[in-house]
């Protein structure tokens, strides 16, 4: 038996990386998982590694900057499965760089796909959390905002920031209903950063080697896993909380 076994979970941004890394994490615990995200094809590449593992999943194309795509997605996943138990919002569009280059589009684009489609997807899922007693959201933020030098990380540290208060404001008001709310700051090997790892490699050195364990966290077994415990019962008193999985490397507080 699993921890999330008869459970139902929505993750955004699933085709890759750490979307892919938790809907793994999360089907092995039991859960069925709906695999949302823009490129169908990797939609299908992770329900194929979900069907090998025995998992109940189904892709579903969706712009999270789109409310309309968002209405859509959350209804099929409750007209296809029954219900909602657990949504992650892991998809973003924002990407590093100064200041003074942050065009006014750039920067509206990261806000529709970071706070604001984490927000309509919490009230999307909220009638559908609260139908089931409760149920579990988990944002996935950043500790870019805590980062020793903020340089280049402004518009993306705040998009993340602006997330993390969503998700305490959801804890808080929404407890009652039995929802809890989680917001997770991860470190971990993604094609993003591998791509920035290959352009910058004195940096990308220099960002490992701050890390106290000494290693870039792995999408499933370190970030994934993680996720599964905080959606499980066994972390049934943990609300409101910003849990950094990066290795030791943040300053929280």
């Amino acid at each position: 038996m699993g921890k999330l076994d008869g459970k139902v979970a929505i993750i955004t941004g699933a085709g890759q990386g750490v979307g892919q890394g938790v809907a793994l994490a999360l089907a092995k615990e039991g859960a069925a998982i709906a695999v949302t995200g823009r490129t169908e094809s990797k939609l299908h590449d992770t329900c194929a590694m979900l069907t090998e593992v025995g998992a109940r999943s189904e892709p579903i194309g969706c712009d999270v900057s789109r409310r309309e795509d968002l209405a859509a997605a959350v209804d099929r996943v409750v007209a296809t499965f029954g219900g909602i138990d657990i949504v992650v919002n892991n998809a973003n569009d924002c990407r590093p760089g100064p200041l003074l280059t942050l065009l006014d589009e750039e920067y509206q684009r990261s806000i529709d796909a970071g706070p604001m489609a984490t927000l309509r997807m919490m009230q999307l899922c909220y009638p559908h959390l609260k139908a089931r007693g409760g149920g579990v959201i988990v944002n996935m933020v950043s500790s870019a905002a805590v980062r020793w030098d903020a340089s280049n990380y402004g518009a993306y540290s705040s998009i993340k920031e602006a997330m993390r208060s969503l998700t305490r404001a959801a804890a808080c008001e929404w407890g009652r209903d039995g929802i809890r709310a989680l917001a997770v700051a991860p470190h971990a090997g993604t094609p993003a950063l591998e791509r920035w790892a290959q352009r910058n490699p004195q940096e990308a050195a220099e960002f490992v080697a701050g890390i106290p364990l000494g290693r870039v966290g792995d999408p499933e077994t370190d970030i994934g896993r993680a996720v599964a415990f905080l959606a499980s019962d066994d972390a049934g008193y943990l609300s409101g909380a910003t849990i950094p999985l990066d290795g030791g490397q943040s300053r929280w507080g």
